[in-house]
């Protein structure tokens, strides 16, 4: 029989390594394992519980202690052995629905102790629009709870495992992201614009009303460093453009040459109609759809203003 490997031998690194020999060797193997990149589901767990034990200095001492400095768990019992034999039963047979029960990665167990309680992870919306100066922000929190709204009733009802974290911090400047939305291992970044009636152009690059460019959200840098600060997410951006009457189909948004989201970042510019459409597509279709990322959850918490 096998043995089972450490989670050093799953990050590929010594019981030497440093922080940052972890994070780096953390990034590596979750880009080699992620399932939207063609990795093992069942590798990219081991991956992801590895970096979550090793990366906690309190963590990492209790997991030494567990299986005392052998290949594999001297202490089956212990909590550290409970959490990798948890995360590592068999891939499914089957590619996981959006609708199967929704599971906790890692799961809650009696004895560890979560990053995140388990009545947090269980909430499926965070924060709230909040108001940040004093020039314009009734425009701006009338429109992002309309985003709330559009994405609670017609997104999260159909994806159990969804959870929206609004209010968040701009890890690429000193702005902020009106809302997050993270459902198994995939995360979609959603601003939100109020534009009056008129013909829209998006190349990719810009906006254009009536043949004149309007400035949509800085997102795209945004996306970037979400996507390397969640290498094992697959991060993407929606600027969502909502109509003045509340019509969720308008405005019309002209795509033109150059429209095509891995040319902006993986930025995509939309009517209230078309987020709703791609985000559940986006996020339904993932190989864990029905996965809550308990640490990804975690850290999204962490960052809210």
């Amino acid at each position: 029989m096998a043995q089972e490997r450490t989670h050093y031998e799953v990050l590929g690194i010594s019981r030497t390594a440093t922080p940052a020999d972890i994070k780096s060797a953390y990034r590596r193997a979750a880009r080699a394992t992620h399932p939207d990149h063609g990795g093992d589901p069942a590798e990219f767990r081991l991956v992801s519980l590895a970096y979550q034990t090793l990366s906690d200095a309190g963590a990492r001492a209790r997991y030494d202690r567990s299986y005392g400095g052998t290949s594999a768990y001297a202490r089956p019992s212990s909590d550290a052995g409970a959490s990798y034999r948890s995360t590592a039963e068999p891939a499914e047979r089957r590619r996981p629905s959006a609708t199967d029960p929704t599971r906790f990665v890692p799961a809650f167990e009696d004895g560890r102790v979560p990053v995140l309680e388990k009545a947090t992870a269980e909430r499926r919306i965070h924060g709230a629009p909040r108001k940040r100066g004093i020039f314009g922000a009734q425009a701006r929190l009338a429109r992002e709870a309309r985003t709330v709204q559009l994405i609670a009733g017609q997104v999260l009802e159909v994806l159990p495992a969804a959870r929206l974290v609004n209010g968040l911090h701009s890890p690429a400047d000193n702005g902020h992201l009106d809302h997050a939305v993270l459902a198994g291992y995939r995360l979609a970044l959603v601003d939100s614009m109020l534009l009056p009636r008129g013909v829209y152009r998006w190349d990719g690059q810009t906006l254009l009303r009536d043949g004149k460019a309007i400035a949509p959200p800085r997102l795209a840098p945004a996306v970037r460093r979400m996507q390397e600060l969640f290498p094992e997410l697959n991060v993407t951006g929606w600027t969502v453009i909502h109509s003045p009457d509340g019509n969720l189909h308008e405005p019309v948004i002209d795509y033109g040459r150059g429209a095509d989201p891995s040319s902006a970042a993986g930025v995509h510019v939309v009517n209230a109609a078309n987020l709703v459409r791609e985000l559940k597509m986006f996020l339904g279709t993932g190989p864990s759809p029905n996965v809550v990322d308990v640490p990804g959850l975690a850290r999204l918490l962490g960052g809210m203003y």
